[in-house]
């Protein structure tokens, strides 16, 4: 296939389709034209818009792609900011990546599990005395001090509520232009002013965390020349540890979703244990929309498709459609927990967060902190407490950027469970 031969999308410019359309942009294009690539116009530039297991491999050779100017400005703002991990490419890459690496060791994550349990309870307490609560943003603020328990950053309950809104602020603007975009902006700089006084005060001996705790181990980091991050750059991967914390709430309150629209899901958790959560949290991650996709640069020239990508050609890897694609998963429409019985497919087919190598390549490092902080959600909702779900708009808009149920999963009646 010569670039003849690629299906282009005729338009002048289709950003605003993409807006329109949201998750299902590329996917409804590729069946329109047949095809797992197609060429489009988006932000005035030319894009290669591609889905699939075969397109997975092809984005994530090592190597192959920078991230660098791979996001519109004000995504990459909000979501990762200059010179963190993501911006990084060859050496410099991979000694920041294991930094985050050594973040995501079994041990960590038991005292991530511990802390956003006990996070769990005291949310329970407050909730009780409420006449209802929305889960979205009750679990946000949840997960920003189980975040900052688990880090070691200072964080007081009077404060919780000011974090939570601006990790939020970040999370809701990433996907937009205009207002919400700049709301975005504007709150993550006074995020950064704080992650910039707590790594101060670390290295100044005036906080003392615990040894091994994220925030320590972020502050006395050193790159490849031996030196300490950058104030600003410390302060910025700090955020990087925090905010998606914060942004598993989407995936928290989809499992509520799905335990409520599928009590057949629900029933089979009873006696599963933790194979049953697993399969659970696994189809949660694949069936509802999270990250729609995700762009890369060419760094090296390749041929793929019969296509000779060039360098700094623009590439836009589908992620919610190569998760909901026929050739991979049957039925994929379906919420079907028991299909991961046996099997979590592969790095390149099951991609809800990225695919490929997360030691080597730029797959997000936080894949286990999600299915680790979702398990204690599932068992939380359907062991720890009992609540009702009130008549609302639960239909999740996959044309909004980023999605969630319309009225962010509302409930009424919360009681915690007695242990026995």
């Amino acid at each position: 296939m010569n670039m003849s031969e690629i299906p282009h999308d005729p338009g002048v410019d289709n950003t605003r389709a993409l807006l329109q359309e949201g998750y299902t942009f590329i996917a409804r294009r590729c069946e329109r034209y047949d095809s797992d690539i197609f060429s489009t116009r988006l932000l005035l530039g030319t894009a290669y818009c591609v889905r699939g297991e075969e397109a997975a491999r092809m984005f994530y050779e090592p190597g192959r792609f920078t991230r660098r100017g791979a996001m519109p400005p004000t995504t990459q703002r909000l979501l990762q900011d200059q010179d963190s991990v993501q911006t990084l490419d060859g050496d410099a890459h991979r000694q920041r990546k294991r930094m985050f690496m050594e973040l995501m060791n079994e041990g960590q994550m038991q005292r991530l599990a511990q802390a956003a349990e006990a996070q769990w309870h005291a949310a329970l307490a407050r909730w009780q005395n409420e006449d209802e609560i929305v889960l979205l943003d009750a679990a946000r603020e949840l997960l920003c001090r189980s975040a900052c328990a688990w880090a070691d950053v200072p964080l007081s309950a009077s404060e919780a509520r000011l974090r939570t809104r601006e990790f939020g602020a970040m999370l809701d603007g990433a996907g937009s232009f205009g207002a919400q975009a700049a709301r975005g902006l504007w709150l993550r700089r006074q995020t950064e002013r704080w992650m910039q006084d707590v790594i101060q005060q670390i290295r100044d001996g005036e906080l003392q965390p615990e040894a091994g705790a994220p925030a320590a181990v972020i502050a006395e980091h050193r790159d490849l020349d031996d030196e300490l991050l950058a104030l600003e750059t410390a302060a910025v991967e700090l955020i990087n540890i925090l905010r998606p914390i914060v942004a598993v709430a989407r995936f928290v309150t989809y499992c509520a979703l799905a335990l409520h629209e599928y009590p057949q899901a629900r029933a089979q958790l009873q006696f599963g244990g933790e194979h049953a959560r697993h399969r659970f949290v696994q189809e949660v991650r694949r069936f509802y929309p999270f990250f729609p996709f995700i762009g890369g640069r060419v760094l090296t020239p390749f041929e793929w498709r019969g296509h000779e990508f060039k360098q700094g050609d623009w590439v836009l890897l589908d992620l919610y459609g190569t998760n909901h694609d026929a050739r991979i998963w049957h039925e994929p429409q379906a919420f079907r927990p028991e299909r991961f019985i046996g099997s979590d497919g592969n790095a390149w087919n099951f991609i809800p967060q990225g695919g490929g190598n997360v030691h080597v390549g730029h797959r997000c490092p936080g894949e286990a902190v999600t299915r680790v902080l979702m398990d204690v959600a599932v068992r939380m909702l359907t062991t720890a407490m009992s609540y009702d779900v009130p008549w609302q708009n639960l239909q999740v808009d996959v044309t909004q950027l980023p999605a969630a149920p319309a009225e962010r999963m509302r409930m009424r009646n919360i009681k915690a469970r007695n242990p026995g």
